[in-house]
């Protein structure tokens, strides 16, 4: 049998990472084997180590790249609305298509679940704590104001907001309650408010 070329492991590497971070979005870790994961990758399930020591070294390459399609978009997105960059992720975020598509949506939201529920010091933590901290910080650098301290409160409590309504519209999806939870949320983030600090100040 012909050795595969490095590239063509490389090539292999991604459409596993791809495959995994796209089906563990969808439907969680445990819902998943590596069978599938080699499967819809278009490879034997064999060569799963060739690649990867576990399936949790997989699911933390699949959570760090799924956060890199995140940061590529997110990153766009202010690009193209450099007046009220904000307000374009948030508009961006909780929609309804992204709301159709949590294989393709942001880690935040797919994988909070599955991550809170695995314990302490597997990798997979850590690959999502940074991917969070990545997205907080386009989001803090979009708010208005340069208060930093005060900007960092307001991110944080604007992604709180968003992954947490995206949650629950997802779990609701088909039902009234569904779309009402994404306008409020998108009423509530995107309404008139002053620069980050100046309520603090008074």
């Amino acid at each position: 049998m012909p050795r595969v070329s490095r590239a063509e492991t490389a090539k292999h590497r991604v459409a596993i990472e791809e495959a995994a971070s796209r089906m563990f979005r969808e439907a969680g870790f445990r819902n998943v084997s590596v069978a599938d994961v080699m499967g819809a990758a278009g490879l034997t399930h064999g060569g799963f180590y060739g690649h990867f020591a576990s399936k949790d070294a997989l699911a933390a390459a699949a959570c760090a790249r799924g956060f890199a399609e995140g940061v590529e978009s997110w990153t766009k997105r202010v690009a193209k609305s450099p007046d009220a960059p904000r307000d374009a992720l948030v508009r961006g975020y909780l929609s309804d298509a992204n709301r159709a598509a949590p294989g393709d949506g942001c880690p935040l939201t797919g994988l909070a679940v599955d991550v809170a529920r695995e314990p302490a010091g597997r990798p997979v933590k850590a690959a999502y704590l940074d991917g969070l901290n990545q997205l907080l910080a386009i989001l803090v650098a979009a708010q208005p104001g340069d208060d930093t301290e005060a900007c960092r409160r307001e991110g944080l409590a604007d992604l709180a907001a968003m992954v947490g309504a995206m949650v629950l519209a997802r779990a609701t999806a088909g039902e009234a309650i569904s779309d009402e939870v994404l306008a409020a949320t998108r009423d509530r983030l995107l309404s008139e408010r002053s620069p980050c600090g100046s309520r603090d100040r008074g």
